[in-house]
């Protein structure tokens, strides 16, 4: 059925994508050659082939019981990080796939995507430029897939989970592809400043390949247009790359780390998408048919 796999970044509202695939993966037995996947999107592939999304949700109920803000300012006083994120993501990163890690060489090849910042830069100036041109295109814009990053000299890099040799190497590329200052530090790869994947596209089509079929496309924000629609791709639209976002706004913010109560929420709504996507998904391949 599906060929190609997108996973959007976005943070706890990956949890809607895990819901959305538990629902519509075994029904319609999608078996993709290639994911490609941004931060979290990134994260919740390999978790989907490594571990049981119940048991992912009770590990970070237990591992967020105790933390209680998302901003400890009295750590500036001990010069201690402010933000607890990279040290907990990271933990859950390595507890999740851990034991686990062997599964990813049976699983499709998963491209996770990181952005280079321009040479012309520093980091901390490439920071702040990204932040800017990523909020543009995320609140003003609404682009489905932004252009200023790359007009900025930001350049994105895809390495796969399978290429990593360790659960230490793929805890670290999936935090390269998730960094997001102040959340996290300003991470380096191969001795390059990186930031976050979704700084040149949150989307990441672009490192699909180019072979004809279906791609399914999964996006973790609402964007101003249809909850499933097709986008045709190549030079006869041999490519039918099928969207879809959810339908309600995903009840649960990107970098909360204090709710995770909340991402059974976010999940179940990914299932109930899941169940309308397999209702309309004849109409929905018969008007692609058609484009």
């Amino acid at each position: 059925m599906f060929d190609q796999v997108v996973f959007a970044g976005g943070g706890n509202r990956c949890w809607w994508q895990a819901g959305f695939w538990d629902i519509v993966q075994p029904e319609l037995q999608i078996r993709p050659r290639v994911i490609t996947g941004i931060s979290a999107g990134a994260a919740t592939a390999c978790m989907l082939y490594t571990r049981d999304a119940d048991w992912v949700m009770r590990y970070y109920e237990d591992a967020l019981r105790h933390n209680k803000r998302n901003a400890y300012w009295g750590n500036l006083l001990r010069g201690e990080s402010v933000f607890p994120h990279y040290r907990i993501y990271r933990q859950a990163l390595l507890d999740i796939y851990g034991e686990r890690f062997g599964k990813l060489k049976d699983a499709p090849e998963i491209r996770i995507g990181v952005s280079h910042v321009p040479r012309w830069l520093g980091a901390r100036s490439a920071v702040a430029a990204g932040l800017i041109a990523y909020n543009i295109e995320k609140h003003i814009r609404k682009t489905l897939h932004p252009t200023l990053g790359r007009t900025l000299g930001f350049r994105p890099e895809f390495v796969t989970a399978q290429a990593c040799a360790n659960v230490e190497e793929l805890a670290d590329l999936i935090l390269q592809s998730s960094c997001t200052p102040p959340f996290t530090p300003v991470l380096r790869r191969n001795g390059r400043p990186v930031l976050d994947g979704g700084m040149v596209d949150n989307v990441p089509v672009g490192a699909l390949d180019a072979a004809p079929g279906r791609v399914l496309v999964m996006v973790t924000r609402l964007y101003p247009r249809p909850q499933m629609f097709v986008v045709p791709h190549g030079p006869q639209g041999e490519q039918q790359r099928i969207y879809l976002q959810p339908s309600a706004r995903v009840p649960i913010s990107s970098w909360d780390y204090t709710s995770p109560q909340l991402m059974p929420h976010a999940y179940n709504l990914g299932r109930v998408d899941g169940e309308r996507f397999l209702e309309r998904l004849p109409e929905v391949l018969e008007a692609a048919a058609h484009v």
